[in-house]
């Protein structure tokens, strides 16, 4: 079965409400008005209704299944403010939350952190940082997750190939403690989508053939990782050809469980990330899916302002996915 035709099993009719609060884009109001009419989920729709709807009348779109919200007259405006003032514990004056709070984003984070949402997808017009600052702020990370992280579902075939490639999107430099966070939430991710988690923790080098710093950080991640979550099968510090491919797998590291059978691919920071998805993507003509944030106590998805109404429409569906997990 496809990964997405999987995904809308689990979430098809279970009222799961996620907020879009791009309303006057055309790629978002398409993907909600579609996820609307197939069942898969109660979409929310922030932004000036007559507005909202003489942009989806150019296209022909009927906007009957959405909510529209606007934030300028929501008549459980004064209630918001005063959770936000509350949850950002005296760092906000009340003028000050009804001002920040006009915002977009800040407007659907806060529907969400006040269960009228179950999770948001943000970011076709706005940068990755004013999607995830407001998530940051308001509904913060798990317990015991320091950070949030990206990872990217990559996907070749018709669901023949799937991986998880993470963090690719936020954590500059992570530590080592962030590093086996960020294993952890990316096994949990992948279990997801269906894909056994086998996490491989990336480097340069394979098992001591080389020492740096670098390394270092990588085998200290190893052991944190391995130590919170030993249900997992967790290994490193693996070259990418030692991860993936099974017969250097066994040569480099021949008594891993991990090594050439890695499903989710953990990045040392993000340079190496970033560059290795698009790589994996152009070259390899994977489609990469994301960034899936993870460890945030309800799922907020950052959309790249390139995207596409299909794209949209996918990670709509995972964050709705997101929601039912633990």
């Amino acid at each position: 079965m496809d990964i997405f035709e999987g995904l809308k099993e689990q979430i098809q009719g279970k009222g799961i409400k996620i907020v879009f609060p791009e309303g006057t884009d055309l790629r978002v109001l398409g993907a909600a008005i579609r996820l609307s009419a197939e069942g898969l989920l109660e979409p929310i729709v922030i932004g000036n209704e007559v507005e909202v709807k003489e942009i989806a009348n150019t296209r022909g779109l009927r906007t009957s299944g959405l909510t529209l919200i606007d934030p300028e007259t929501y008549p459980e405006f004064d209630e918001m403010v005063a959770a936000f003032v509350e949850r950002r514990k005296g760092k906000v004056t009340d003028d000050q939350a009804r001002t920040i709070l006009k915002d977009p984003n800040y407007f659907g984070t806060m529907l969400t952190y006040m269960d009228k949402a179950d999770g948001m997808v943000s970011g076709a017009i706005h940068s990755t940082g004013d999607t995830v600052r407001p998530a940051l702020q308001i509904i913060k990370t798990k317990p015991g997750i320091s950070r949030t992280s990206g990872a990217f579902l990559m996907v070749r075939g018709r669901d023949e190939e799937k991986y998880i490639f993470s963090d690719c999107a936020i954590n500059v430099n992570p530590n080592a403690q962030e590093l086996a966070e960020i294993a952890v939430a990316s096994a949990k991710t992948a279990e997801m989508f269906g894909i056994d988690p086998k996490v491989a923790m990336l480097s340069f080098s394979t098992k001591g053939s080389a020492k740096s710093e670098e390394v270092t950080k990588v085998e200290e991640a190893t052991k944190i990782a391995q130590s919170l979550a030993p249900e997992y099968e967790i290994d490193g510090e693996l070259q990418f050809d030692a991860a993936y491919v099974a017969s250097v797998g066994q040569q480099k590291a021949p008594d891993s469980k991990v090594a050439g059978h890695a499903t989710v691919f953990v990045f040392p920071e993000i340079q190496s990330g970033n560059i290795g998805y698009k790589i994996a993507q152009r070259f390899g003509n994977f489609e990469a899916i994301g960034p899936i944030l993870q460890g945030l106590n309800k799922p907020v998805s950052d959309l790249s302002r390139g995207c596409n109404e299909e794209e949209v429409y996918k990670l709509s569906i995972i964050t709705a996915g997101q929601s039912l997990m633990d």
